[in-house]
């Protein structure tokens, strides 16, 4: 068996539905941006909208340019925002992956619990550089080293791969390098373990399952996925999701 690559559907109205530490990530990447209120931002990876949503209170003359590679993440974004016009709100589907292509540049871009799922770090690093305009900031937090090592251990110990053979959970050393070459300075790159404790029983599980073990159950059989989910929470010392995050502040340099 192997664990799913590139681009993945997710199920959106169920990722909505769980208590995700992704809010408080987001709020703290949002108060770590400068804004005056008429930017036009990127909100790279921007999922079912919730810091889209935040992110729009902050830029009233404002826009933003929400990208996801998920469709069904997008129709909950424009669900959720559907009273948002044009005007201020873009909303584009594209294989992060792949070089993004703008109109236009971008004052900043924000990005939160999206970049460990983007394999190649130089190659995203040279996409937001090229649609940033020259002294546009990037705020960005996202999976480092060390993330999920229990659950990891978990899937060793079942046979089933780790979800890092997908994921890129990079050292903040060799992001600060790239971001360095990719065109950025004032580079500031900080790994934090961020533990998540869940309810054991259904928050656990249902927060697995729909979140954390996406990369691998798409793999596998659908009949097999509860008892995937229900063989992991088995092996875990506590309910808890050992997050490391990665939290990046850069500048893109003047040409």
């Amino acid at each position: 068996m192997t664990v799913h690559r590139g681009p993945r559907e997710w199920d959106a109205v169920r990722y909505d539905a769980q208590p995700l530490p992704h809010e408080r990530w987001g709020r703290g990447v949002l108060a770590a941006l400068p804004l005056a209120g008429d930017e036009r931002v990127l909100d790279l990876g921007a999922g079912t909208g919730r810091d889209t949503e935040a992110l729009l209170e902050r830029l009233p003359t404002g826009h933003v340019v929400a990208v996801d590679g998920s469709a069904a993440m997008l129709a909950q974004l424009r669900d959720r925002l559907a009273g948002v016009g044009p005007q201020r709100l873009t909303v584009l589907r594209a294989d992060l992956t792949e070089p993004l292509v703008l109109d236009r540049p971008v004052d900043a871009v924000f990005s939160v619990a999206t970049l460990h799922w983007l394999p190649d770090h130089a190659a995203v690093f040279r996409s937001v550089a090229g649609v940033l305009r020259p002294g546009g900031l990037l705020r960005a937090e996202w999976g480092g080293a060390g993330q999920l090592a229990g659950i990891e251990s978990a899937l060793d110990r079942l046979g089933l791969p780790r979800i890092g053979q997908t994921c890129n959970f990079a050292t903040a050393e060799r992001t600060a390098e790239l971001l360095c070459v990719a065109g950025f300075t004032d580079v500031d790159v900080t790994l934090t373990p961020d533990p998540v404790r869940l309810a054991p029983g259904g928050e656990l599980e249902a927060y697995l399952g729909t979140v954390v073990l996406g990369a691998v159950l798409d793999g596998l059989p659908a009949e097999r996925h509860r008892s995937v989910v229900d063989a992991v929470v088995a092996r875990l010392p506590e309910p808890t999701v050992e997050y490391v995050r990665l939290k990046a502040a850069a500048r893109r340099m003047a040409d």
